[in-house]
């Protein structure tokens, strides 16, 4: 037999029940795999349906709609002579599995159900599946009849499994099986699998990636073998971005590494590799060789096929390469770019409209769109059929070609600075000069006839005027009229947004833009329903810091000079009167904390499951040299009041591109109560009597 074998993996584009879409998309996969000479083809986890189903996976319509894709597969002539690996959802004896389907030229060969289930932050997968819990054990499977009329198979083995073709073996993983501490690859390993596969539904963290090429890279370097990883990428309809970085492993080193931020909805990695080597290099391994001699066995289906070909002495195999990860910054531009085009396209809106203040939220947002526009015009200028054809519907013109990214950006986004009698000159200068820059339709208008108006109204019912507290109002009366102008400024970006385009004699509508950061979030410092109620928020899950480097970035990358007095103007939400006509109002005055600070008590409460004394324990530690207990004991319980009397807001925070661990996402991230004892009697009383035995 030979020993070069050739196989595929990719990182496909699919959506939540576009079983239309996700059809093509695999079918797409499989003519690129078989084009390059490869026998097996791997494909995202539940990449028939979708990962990001949620609920949906209850109902028998996608399990139904499932199977109807695979007939399609089966059937077809493009799925001949290469063993595919797809996923779907699959109703075994009346109880639902997470599913790798793997068949051959019309037979199904197995159904390896997902043992691990990703159960933590953005994944609920024990809601809608059941783990496989019987460890090296297979059932019979019954066939629908759709399936059956196909294959000519009645049942088919289902269960927990490992193939074995004329030439080498091969085990399945799926997801969190390898991220789990007893993975599935080590008993395979041992048992004599060579090729490990895993599909995945893994999505974008900053500073993550690295993670799961080690995790990849590892699990082989102790035990030998191909690990071939595939994973969804883009935005299949909810706040995630599934991130792509599909690669193929061999030995503990990297030999195939695909992109983590693209605009194709298909990516397809070959490989020609020697099972030789992986032999050579399990057989000096004796801790791992004892171990193998008393393994338990897997069950094992026999394959009649070969993953290689009998005369490959002379086919050449594919080299260890060096990974190349992005910078934080790189990732922030890219990420949330690729997740904005996905939305657009995919919403079939005609593009976005943001507020832009002038500030580093809002222009950091701008940037991220300025780099959406950069990356359609790269991609086709690369040759993507699919994001010329998206640009063309978007802005409606059957002849168009997006090659300047300015020139794009004006088609396809609109900012919009809202003034008011409290704003300074020098942000609408700042946000004008980079409307400029990036191209964008700007608009200049000026909010305080509205604002009079609603202002006006509660006076003649009441009788009463309130005063900004530098007029002598209370506190109540200057923060009642900041959110008036907040929330005019919100309803103001939604009448724009619908109908700008009409104005200027377009079709169509704008999506709305949040601007406001994890931080900000976090602390809720913020107006509810002002204009970080919007559509979506690209920013939503990043820092302030990390904001600000993206922003230097960009300065650098894309030469923007405008955000060099944008970087250096203290971040301010303008909704107090100036003095002097200058602004007296900072944001870091008015939260009571720094940015700074608010990064770390995010990081504590949601990454270290850290309460109100336990926080306290770390930071009289961390902060040892610029803080007393008594003033770290101050720090935290101010914190935790303003963090739960603001818990609120979370509830109807805009759906945001998740990138941070620490996000405070009320929808499924970080599930918690919104109306809670914001006295913390008994927590703050421990960190009190810690402060005194101090």
């Amino acid at each position: 037999m030979g020993r070069a074998v050739t196989v595929a993996t990719c990182a496909l584009n699919q959506w939540a029940l576009d079983f239309e879409g996700n059809l093509e998309r695999i079918f797409r996969s499989i003519d690129i795999a078989k084009s390059k000479g490869a026998r097996y083809r791997l494909g995202p986890e539940l990449e028939i349906c979708g990962y990001g189903c949620s609920d949906h996976y209850y109902e028998s319509d996608t399990l139904l709609h499932s199977f109807q894709v695979l007939e399609k597969l089966l059937e077809s002539p493009a799925t001949q002579d290469i063993i595919c690996d797809v996923g779907m959802p699959v109703l075994h004896r009346n109880v639902r599995y997470n599913c790798r389907v793997i068949f051959l030229n019309k037979k199904i060969l197995l159904i390896r159900p997902k043992i691990s289930l990703a159960n933590t932050g953005n994944y609920r997968e024990l809601r809608w599946f059941t783990p496989w819990s019987k460890a090296r054990h297979v059932e019979e499977y019954f066939l629908p009849q759709i399936i059956q009329e196909v294959t000519g198979q009645e049942t088919v083995p289902f269960g927990d499994a490992v193939l074995v073709t004329k030439d080498t073996c091969l085990g399945a993983e799926i997801c969190e099986e390898l991220w789990a501490p007893n993975s599935p690859h080590i008993e395979m390993g041992l048992d004599g699998v060579e090729i490990f596969t895993n599909s995945s539904g893994s999505h974008h963290v900053l500073r993550k990636a690295h993670a799961r090429v080690d995790l990849v890279n590892s699990a082989t370097a102790k035990n030998g073998g191909i690990y071939i990883l595939a994973n969804q990428k883009g935005c299949d309809g909810d706040r995630l971005y599934y991130d792509g970085c599909a690669m193929i492993s061999m030995n503990g080193e990297t030999v195939a590494q695909g992109s983590q931020f693209s605009l194709d909805d298909v990516e397809v990695l070959v490989a020609t590799l020697d099972l030789e080597d992986v032999r050579s290099y399990r057989a000096e391994i004796s801790s791992r060789n004892l171990a193998a001699s008393k393994v338990n066995p897997y069950p094992r289906v026999k394959v009649d096929f070969a993953l290689s070909c009998p005369d490959d002495v002379a086919v050449p195999t594919c080299m260890p390469i060096q990974w190349r990860h992005h910078s934080p910054e790189e990732e922030i531009s890219l990420g949330p770019a690729c997740w904005l085009w996905d939305y657009l396209r995919r919403s079939k809106q005609s593009g976005f409209l943001l507020p832009l203040s002038g500030g580093i939220d809002s222009s950091a947002t701008a940037c991220i769109v300025y780099s959406m526009c950069h990356q359609v015009c790269l991609a086709v200028k690369n040759g993507n059929a699919d994001v010329l054809a998206d640009a063309r519907r978007i802005v409606n013109d059957d002849t168009y070609i997006p090659e300047d990214p300015r020139e794009f950006c004006r088609r396809v986004f609109t900012t919009c600075y809202m003034a008011s009698e409290n704003s300074s000159q020098d942000t609408c200068n700042r946000a004008k000069l980079l409307a400029e820059q990036i191209g964008s339709y700007h608009i200049n208008l000026n909010i305080d006839a509205a604002v009079k108006a609603v202002v006006g109204i509660f006076s003649v019912v009441t009788g009463r005027t309130p005063q900004f507290s530098i007029h002598g109002g209370s506190s109540r009366e200057s923060l009642a009229l900041q959110n008036v102008q907040a929330r005019i400024r919100m309803v103001l970006a939604y009448l724009f947004a619908q109908l700008t385009l009409w104005a200027r004699g377009m079709p169509g509508g704008l999506l709305v833009l949040g601007s406001a950061n994890v931080d900000e979030s976090l602390r809720g410092y913020l107006t509810k329903y002002d204009c970080s109620s919007a559509d979506i928020n690209p920013i939503g899950g990043i820092s302030k810091t990390d904001l600000k480097n993206f922003i230097q970035y960009c300065l650098e990358n894309f030469q923007l000079t405008a955000l060099r007095s944008i970087m250096s103007a203290p971040p301010t939400a303008e909704l107090e009167p100036l003095v002097d006509g200058q602004v007296a109002q900072t944001d870091e005055a008015d939260m009571g904390m720094t940015y700074a600070e608010l990064s770390i008590y995010g990081k504590l409460r949601k990454i270290a499951k850290a309460g109100p004394y336990s926080m306290f324990c770390k930071l009289i530690n961390m902060w040892k040299e610029i803080c007393t207990p008594r003033e770290v004991a101050s720090k935290v319980k101010y914190f935790f009041r303003m963090y739960s009397v603001n818990r609120h807001k979370m509830t109807t925070l805009t759906p945001s591109y998740h990138a941070e661990n620490y996000s405070p996402d009320d929808n499924r991230f970080d599930l918690r109560p919104f109306l809670y004892n914001t006295s913390w009697s008994w927590q703050f009383r421990c960190i009190d009597k810690q402060v005194n035995a101090l």
